[in-house]
């Protein structure tokens, strides 16, 4: 069955990514502007293009390696009220960005970010999810590649790695502007962080917290309110 949203549904059996609160809290975190062509690297079933669509952009361009997530996208696209605006695209990131000859004022992912031994056992997850496929000095020479002078680049990534990704951003001439840490339970360290980077320099990154469930596992009225734009309930 399709997930419904309050403007929009997926299908999304097929995907390599099924829909999740990385992709959805990034989405709702991330800062569009009306005239904004944007960029989604790793698409799988289309979310963050439908959910910045619902925030209002001029288009979107929707990469996606695996040819079942991306003929989900284009028919999730298809059934969307902003089906004109939003392309996918069945290509690698890096022949894409070689190839494109196209910038964007915005770049927007949820990242492959297994290593070693933390491969999922589904191989085609494996694909989507595996940095083997991707390597973050890859995904960062594309996104640079592509970027506008005054672009913006938004992803998520597990604490951890945010970490291990930023120092390789940097020594590829990228800034980080603004983190939302996002913590999984009240009194618990952040398992997860969005960043925005940018090509030119910042002073000092702002920086916030965030806690999706209380204590007792409910979740918070932050979040709720946070959500409350796209969830039905």
């Amino acid at each position: 069955p399709p997930f419904f949203f309050k403007t929009f549904a997926l299908f999304h059996p097929r995907s390599t990514m099924e829909i999740g609160t990385d992709a959805i809290l990034l989405s709702r975190w991330v800062e569009v502007n009306a005239d904004d062509e944007v960029l989604d690297i790793g698409t799988g079933c289309g979310l963050i293009p439908l959910m910045l669509s619902q925030k209002g952009i001029k288009n979107a361009d929707a990469v996606e390696i695996d040819g079942d997530s991306c003929e989900e996208a284009v028919q999730n696209f298809r059934n969307s009220a902003w089906n004109s605006r939003l392309f996918a695209i069945h290509a690698d990131i890096k022949s894409y960005s070689e190839t494109c000859g196209k910038k964007y004022d915005l770049i927007v992912s949820n990242p492959p970010f297994f290593f070693g031994d933390n491969v999922p056992q589904k191989a085609k997850k494996g694909l989507a999810r595996h940095t083997n496929t991707l390597s973050y000095n890859d995904l960062l020479s594309s996104v640079k590649r592509m970027l506008k002078p005054n672009g913006r680049f938004a992803l998520v990534l597990p604490a951890l790695e945010a970490r291990t990704f930023l120092k390789e951003a940097e020594n590829q001439g990228f800034y980080l502007k603004k983190e939302m840490k996002i913590v999984p339970i009240e009194g618990k360290e952040p398992n997860r962080i969005n960043m925005q980077l940018v090509v030119n320099q910042v002073d000092r990154a702002e920086s916030e917290a965030f806690v999706l469930r209380y204590a007792d596992h409910s979740f918070t009225k932050e979040y709720k309110d946070f959500l409350k734009d796209f969830y039905l309930d």
